[in-house]
């Protein structure tokens, strides 16, 4: 008969870790990862060729007057208008970054620091609104300012994110009167 220590000694144990597999699994994850980062970049340029007839976006000018309002904040993308998921990544349109948006009388000068500058000309805004969503980030009802203005023919949202959130009513109505002003203006004009 033999003992409890005699059994004991005689298995081995298994063992701990095969790492040829586990290295193996590791390296597909890796690759696995990096072909769907490859696969989203690649889409991103897909669509920044779709929309290739977007014209170059205006830059700002060298007297746009005094300003009305400034804000500082983040963009967080455009889209085409009223289709909130529709993201237009052209011209780098879809760039999120830190703003500083300055309204005057001749428009709406965006500055975002590492990504490229535009200007809308007062001519071109045709709404501001708030609203809780575009492309990307979704806030709660109300987060986002939400200028609609037309480039190329084509109508496009950008969003704003105030960091201080108070102030977007006022620009809301400042972008609004701008626009009521203009185009009673353009109307008697004619």
């Amino acid at each position: 008969m033999t003992t409890l220590v005699e059994l004991a000694a005689e298995k081995e144990s298994a063992d701990v870790t095969d790492w040829a597999a586990r290295l193996g699994w590791v390296v597909g994850l890796l690759l696995f990862i990096a072909l769907v980062y490859w696969l989203m970049r690649e889409g991103w340029k897909w669509r920044g060729t779709l929309q290739g007839d977007l014209p170059e976006l205006p830059a700002a000018p060298d007297e746009p007057g005094p300003a009305k309002l400034e804000l500082t904040g983040r963009y967080h993308g455009s889209t085409t208008a009223g289709q909130w998921l529709d993201r237009i990544v052209a011209h780098g349109l879809g760039t999120r970054s830190r703003v500083e948006l300055t309204l005057t009388d001749a428009g709406l000068d965006v500055v975002r620091p590492g990504a490229a500058d535009f200007f809308v000309p007062a001519a071109q805004l045709r709404e501001a609104r708030l609203d809780k969503g575009i492309a990307g980030k979704v806030l709660a009802e109300g987060g986002l300012l939400i200028v609609t203005w037309e480039h190329g023919g084509k109508l496009i949202d950008s969003g704003f994110r105030s960091d201080r959130a108070a102030e977007q009513a006022q620009w809301v109505e400042a972008i609004n009167s701008m626009i009521n002003t203009t185009s009673t203006t353009e109307g008697t004009a004619r």
